[in-house]
């Protein structure tokens, strides 16, 4: 287990994030709205405040992640999914949400918006070389293997 600090940045009213269930690897992220809601329009997107902000320890990071039941049931998803917080960053945490649903979708203060899931980074060296190996699957991408 890491230890992660939080700070909420507007008072108690902020809802930490937390696991929802025993078993689960993302922790609910809140929305921390001053105006009370927001409506998100059909493909329209907005950046949605949280109102915390994480000190993740050297060697991990944070993804944030669109939550399953929202992208199903209302077409409601993250625009840059999913987005990262570097263990440096010590800002306020914001999620894109878009409406790609074909009905306006209404975000209330408190609402559990995104997961946030937190990770150890292995830190990759690149080496240049001519040649790469070689695979069986070689430079195929994007449906080479059939639907």
């Amino acid at each position: 287990m890491v230890r992660v600090q939080v700070k909420r940045l507007r008072g108690e009213r902020v809802r930490l994030p937390r696991y929802m269930m025993p078993d689960s690897s993302g922790m609910d992220l809140f929305a921390c709205l001053e105006e009370g809601e927001i409506t998100l329009t059909p493909g329209r997107w907005r950046l949605i405040p949280t109102g915390v902000a994480i000190g993740l320890p050297d060697g991990y990071e944070a993804q944030v992640r669109p939550r399953s039941g929202l992208a199903l049931q209302y077409g409601v998803t993250l625009l840059n999914s999913p987005g990262t917080i570097d263990a440096d960053y010590r800002g306020e945490i914001g999620v894109i949400m878009i409406n790609l649903g074909d009905k306006p979708f209404v975000i209330r203060d408190g609402d559990r918006i995104a997961q946030l899931v937190v990770n150890d980074v292995c830190r990759a060296e690149l080496q240049e070389v001519d040649e790469l190996p070689g695979s069986t699957r070689g430079a195929g991408g994007f449906g080479h293997t059939g639907v």
